[in-house]
């Protein structure tokens, strides 16, 4: 199974409190932002705080994202140079319009792995996607790079640039999330889905989680570390999932003994995606250490 996504909180890249403390709350990522959060005159020193947290600061298997300004900006070249060289596992870059914006990153970021003496292909790229534009590109720009290891949505430009604004029930992000969710399964790579601002409405934030795992969406970006937990939760198998998952298994496991073609479960017949979806369950409920860890092994 690959790496789990479920959540991946904004760090403020002018924060030093937050940089300092952001592997507590137990992220399956860690985002460092160094656009939108940080002001134009703090720009440079942002930077400069997150290259020397990135070298000198170890945050364990957690995954370390920097999102970038946009190489469109004055600041987005100086960004790549010295995010590049402290190492993180990916850079998300903003804003992404068409495949060129990513062949321009994955060209950039070659070329300083080069010059550093880093293995060609060392730092992977996500994409953000936020305007209309990018939705209609979405399958084009997962596919541009074989760095990329996921895209996203970014919800309030979207809705901007769609000259609309968002509801509780995110009816203007559907479209938009679906096309990318398409992109990214069809490109093999995984999608994020967009954040969720209100911090105190604990009530609606379930509900749009609900929403996105539903949808199919690998895990959300978040801005809370209060937001954390509420993801895992929703995003792990409940032992009824997983018993019934094995259940599944075995019932197959039982005909292909048999010899039998036609796998039959309390009246119900079971086919391949349903026998498919039963190891998924398993690999996920390994993956964050759910129950019955020692009964999944021997199916996975």
């Amino acid at each position: 199974m690959n790496r789990l996504r479920r959540s991946m909180l904004y760090v403020p890249g002018n924060n030093p409190g937050m940089i300092r403390d952001a592997n507590i709350y137990g992220a399956d990522s860690i985002m460092f932002d160094l656009e939108d959060s940080v002001s134009l005159h703090e720009k440079d020193s942002a930077r400069l705080l997150v290259y020397e947290a990135l070298k000198t600061m170890d945050y364990g298997r957690t995954e370390i994202l920097v999102r970038v300004n946009g190489l469109d900006t004055p600041y987005g070249k100086d960004d790549f140079e010295a995010i590049v060289r402290a190492k993180p596992d990916a850079i998300r870059l903003p804003k992404t319009e068409k495949p060129e914006d990513v062949e321009e990153a994955d060209q950039l970021i070659t070329q300083i792995e080069r010059a550093a003496g880093m293995v060609s292909g060392t730092i992977k790229l996500m994409a953000a996607i936020e305007s209309a534009l990018g939705v209609l590109n979405a399958y084009k720009i997962a596919t541009a790079s074989k760095r990329l290891i996921g895209i996203a949505i970014g919800a309030e430009d979207f809705v901007t640039d769609l000259k609309t604004t968002r509801s509780k029930e995110g009816i203007e992000l559907l479209a938009a999330r679906s096309q990318i969710l398409f992109a990214a399964r069809a490109a093999g790579i995984d999608a994020l889905d967009t954040v969720f601002s209100d911090v105190d409405d604990e009530e609606g934030f379930i509900q749009e989680v609900k929403l996105i795992k539903q949808l199919g969406f690998d895990g959300k970006s978040l801005i809370n570390p209060r937001q954390i937990n509420l993801v895992h939760e929703l995003y792990s198998p409940t032992e009824t999932e997983i018993k019934k998952s094995i259940t599944i298994i075995e019932a197959a496991k039982e005909a292909e003994r048999k010899g039998s073609g036609v796998i039959s479960l309390n009246g119900k017949m079971i086919d391949k995606p349903i026998i498919e979806r039963a190891y998924r369950v398993l690999e996920q409920a390994k993956a964050v250490n759910r129950v019955c860890v020692e009964e999944m092994l021997q199916y996975v």
